[in-house]
């Protein structure tokens, strides 16, 4: 039986054959695409449970690829490991801006590769009860308004497009208004902790939260040396 279905973008036919192999032998199915307009294309399809995507890509880029996944509401809970011969910190923060779930670079070995994608099926599978009822609650804070099972976030009746991960970050401080969390605390609690990100990501993925919220960007303060917290009091206006 299958463990589940890996569409891996790679414009390098090397590489898709041996991901795919590596694959096969741990009972992985796979589809493979060589461009991102192609990739697109099979995740619309077939709705993969996992996307290994290569950011430098003919046509339409990897980043391109992983935006319009995590933007669409039906896909933008498929987890995207990011495979990039760029290592630059910048590079990789842009990524997960974008939505990534997590990112390998190249040349990379294949049994960590295994070990990575293993990981985020694991944090697929991974729904504790408590967790899963909290995540189903709709929040409302003065004008704030979160809906978890419709992907939605409305702010004085404006609806706000946030990614994933933004959506997932900024459920967490509401959930607990006034609450101090770390940088390190908001990736374990909603990556998991395998996830193979510096803090780093953490503060871009809430600069862009402040921007989406305009001028409600003040409710999210950072506690210098600690982390966030979302201040209640800020949103009432």
């Amino acid at each position: 039986m299958a463990q589940g279905t890996v569409l891996i973008v790679d414009d390098d036919k090397q590489i898709r054959e041996l991901i795919t192999f590596n694959l096969s032998r741990e009972g992985y199915r796979s589809l493979t695409a060589k461009s991102g307009e192609e990739a697109i294309l099979l995740v619309e399809k077939h709705r993969p449970d996992l996307i290994v995507l290569d950011l430098m890509l003919p046509g339409i880029d990897g980043l391109t690829v992983c935006r319009k996944v995590k933007e669409n509401a039906v896909t933008s809970q498929i987890p995207v490991l990011m495979l990039t011969a760029k290592s630059e910190d910048s590079d990789v923060v842009l990524g997960l801006e974008m939505g990534a779930d997590d990112y390998l670079t190249k040349p990379f070995s294949p049994r960590v590769l295994l070990a990575r994608i293993k990981s985020l099926f694991r944090r697929i599978k991974a729904e504790p009860a408590e967790e899963e009822q909290e995540n189903k609650k709709i929040i409302i804070i003065h004008g704030l308004i979160i809906d978890p099972v419709r992907f939605l976030v409305e702010l004085d009746k404006y609806e706000i497009k946030l990614s994933a991960t933004e959506f997932a970050i900024l459920y967490l401080l509401a959930s607990h208004p006034d609450q101090v969390f770390p940088r390190e605390q908001i990736i374990d609690r909603i990556k998991g902790k395998e996830y193979f990100v510096t803090a780093r990501s953490v503060d871009v993925q809430i600069l862009n939260i402040r921007r989406k919220l305009g001028s409600y960007s003040g409710c999210i303060e950072t506690v210098r040396g600690v982390g966030y917290r979302l201040r209640e009091s800020l949103l009432e206006k």
